[in-house]
């Protein structure tokens, strides 16, 4: 089956005469810019495109919308693999700051405001429309962008929001990093549905994105307490909780 996108260019084709063609042709040519320039001008073009049209849409139409020939393409990415790879690393983890780790760990500065202003830069920085469109588009399509990112950055990040809020309680943290993980997953999960709710599902509300986040950081910090004594040993069965060896 064709794409609706090859099905007009074939329309188009059928009736453009010749004079319009050397047209079509000078609107191919594209200036002249450093290779340096080109590959960041594409890649640009392609995380605003792939997040509106998803990882399956045809390269011809990504070309156009990057204002260059499919050929010139090619030449800068020689595949859609690289492409897509490049993009992840550009887009979607190129904006997340190593200095959120260390800030993050300052204990002399209170934990909630830590967390507060973490999320806050990270909500502006990351959870954009265009990230979380594209970051659930790769995911359905089976593209190894959010498992990738979760594996090299998320799953640092909730454990160290977990061993920082262990250690403001006064509870001993769990032994296990699946367990630190899946509670870190308590706040993070939280505050990125709170992008997708905003910018995909286009959930209007009067209470600020700030506002929020306080809330969500708030209680996760008030349930921490109940929360990490049932794990002072990381792993066995108490009041409840449990988790596979």
């Amino acid at each position: 089956m064709k794409a609706k996108s090859d099905e007009l260019a074939g329309s188009r084709r059928k009736v453009v005469k010749a004079p319009q063609s050397k047209a079509t042709t000078a609107r191919k040519s594209t200036a002249r810019m450093p290779a340096k320039e080109r590959r960041a001008q594409i890649l640009d073009k392609a995380f605003g495109f792939f997040s509106e049209n998803g990882l399956t849409a045809q390269t011809r139409a990504l070309a156009d919308a990057c204002g260059v020939s499919q050929r010139l393409l090619y030449s800068v990415f020689p595949n859609k693999a690289s492409l897509i790879s490049a993009v992840y690393e550009a887009e979607i983890a190129g904006p997340f700051k190593a200095i959120w780790f260390v800030r993050l760990q300052e204990r002399n500065v209170p934990l909630e405001e830590r967390l507060v202003n973490f999320y806050r830069e990270y909500y502006e920085a990351i959870l954009t429309r265009k990230w979380l469109r594209l970051f659930i588009y790769s995911s359905l399509a089976e593209v190894e962008i959010a498992p990738t990112y979760i594996a090299e950055i998320i799953r640092n990040l909730l454990e160290t929001i977990t061993l920082e809020a262990a250690h403001a309680a006064g509870v001993e943290a769990p032994k296990s990093h699946a367990l630190l993980q899946e509670i870190g997953w308590v706040l993070h999960g939280n505050i990125s549905h709170l992008g997708i709710r905003r910018h995909v599902y286009r959930d209007t509300t009067s209470i600020p994105v700030d506002t929020v986040i306080r809330m969500h950081v708030a209680a996760f910090l008030m349930g921490i307490p109940h929360l990490l004594k049932n794990f002072k040993s990381g792993g066995h069965r108490h009041q409840g909780f449990a988790e596979n060896p």
